[in-house]
């Protein structure tokens, strides 16, 4: 990270963004699936338009899932439950077009290469798993938070966050599901020391006018959530700054799963790999890769070996072990990164199969994952967020 003053921006979008719309219709079919059948594989896409919901892809099950009516119930979670919000759970189309999984690609996730080439693995099923793809990815972790997250995206997860529970609790009942906020943080040598600019864009009822949500997003949104240690006079809160909002989900933009990878992750700090999570089960490195390098990274700050950390993963497709690691701590660590990499090596077991063993990840726990963000979430279920490695790692690093 650069010295000096600097600032960084990250956004995040409430669950009834279009995108977001799609990400959790696409997750909800992984978890229907995996509630009968946790060895399927599933690799689907979800698109939203005004009436319309599409899912596409490709699943190979022995179970059945009525998709129409999984998309229908997750568009009324989120709360498109009148037609007047412009769109409908009851009333819009809900189209599929679902194939099987390519034999091409099978051939290589359920051997691996290793496998092929004489490797013992024992028993578990999962470790003669290849990689379901090629690609790299990243995992971010800094002490900035408790979460061990970047500031900026910390705060714009609670502030979506606040904006759905405010809706849902009836605290501002004139509020829609559509939202976006985006925080501004400036940084004094590599240390948030105040919030610059808050974001929020809230869908709501038309007859609500400007100076009462303004002022309704201020005490009932942002005050309950951002600290006033981290705000000063002169932060800026702009609030609708169009002036009006109340054309949005589905009806204002159109949604695409893998639109929003940024707010997925860690709101552009660090790189990131460019494949999505959501619709895709974690035979796919794509997801599981990512979980496991947040993993690492988190594991890695949170047992005191550097304040920051970001640690790619490299498949290739068919093969179980990565091709390539590499870490970087900005700066940041007590020991010499070739040495923080070798202990990770000796901790962490990498392979496709060994993750979703380690990280326990044939369960129906995805659809909660496609909104507020994979990373920093106190819930147990996201298993890759345990600091269970750093008592390990602390001893062979010698602390």
């Amino acid at each position: 990270m650069p010295e000096g003053r600097y600032q960084i921006t990250s956004e995040s979008v409430t669950e009834g963004h279009p995108d977001k719309i799609a990400d959790q219709i696409a997750d909800a079919v992984l978890d229907s699936v995996y509630l009968e059948d946790p060895r399927a594989r599933v690799a689907v896409e979800a698109l939203v338009a005004t009436g319309l919901v599409l899912v596409a892809g490709q699943v190979s099950t022995t179970s059945y899932v009525d998709i129409p009516r999984i998309a229908r119930n997750t568009i009324r979670d989120i709360g498109y439950t009148r037609a007047k919000y412009g769109f409908d759970f009851e009333t819009c189309a809900v189209l599929t077009a679902i194939d099987e999984q390519s034999p091409d690609i099978a051939l290589g996730v359920n051997r691996s290469l290793e496998v092929k080439m004489g490797e013992e693995v024992g028993e578990d099923e999962d470790l003669s798993l290849g990689a379901g793809d090629q690609g790299m990815m990243y995992g971010y972790a800094c002490n900035e938070t408790p979460e061990y997250m970047p500031l900026p995206i910390a705060m714009a997860h609670r502030l979506s966050f606040r904006l759905a529970e405010v809706r849902k609790k009836g605290v501002l009942p004139y509020l829609r599901p559509d939202g976006k906020t985006q925080v501004t943080v400036d940084y004094e040598d590599g240390k948030p020391v105040k919030i610059n600019t808050i974001v929020v864009s809230a869908q709501h009822h038309p007859d609500i006018s400007l100076d009462v949500l303004e002022q309704d997003i201020v005490e009932k949104v942002i005050k309950p959530v951002v600290p006033a240690s981290f705000m000063n006079d002169t932060t800026r809160i702009l609030v609708n700054p169009t002036g009006r909002f109340v054309i949005g989900g589905p009806q204002g933009d159109t949604g695409l799963t893998g639109r929003k990878i940024i707010v997925d992750t860690y709101g552009g700090i660090g790189k990131h790999g460019g494949g999505s999570f959501s619709g895709k089960d974690p035979t796919k490195v794509d997801r599981s890769g990512s979980y496991a390098a947040r993993h690492v990274a988190k594991n890695v700050v949170a047992a005191g070996l550097a304040d920051k950390c970001e640690f790619q993963l490299a498949y290739a497709i068919g093969v179980a072990r990565p091709v390539a690691m590499a870490i970087d701590t900005f700066g940041t660590s007590k020991l010499p990164e070739e040495e923080i990499l070798r202990i990770i090596k000796q901790v962490f077991d990498l392979r496709p199969g060994a993750i979703i063993r380690d990280l326990d990840l044939r369960r129906p726990i995805y659809k909660k994952t496609a909104a507020y963000g994979h990373f920093g979430r106190r819930d147990p279920d996201f298993t890759w967020e345990k600091t269970d490695k750093v008592e390990l790692l602390t001893r062979l690093a010698g602390k």
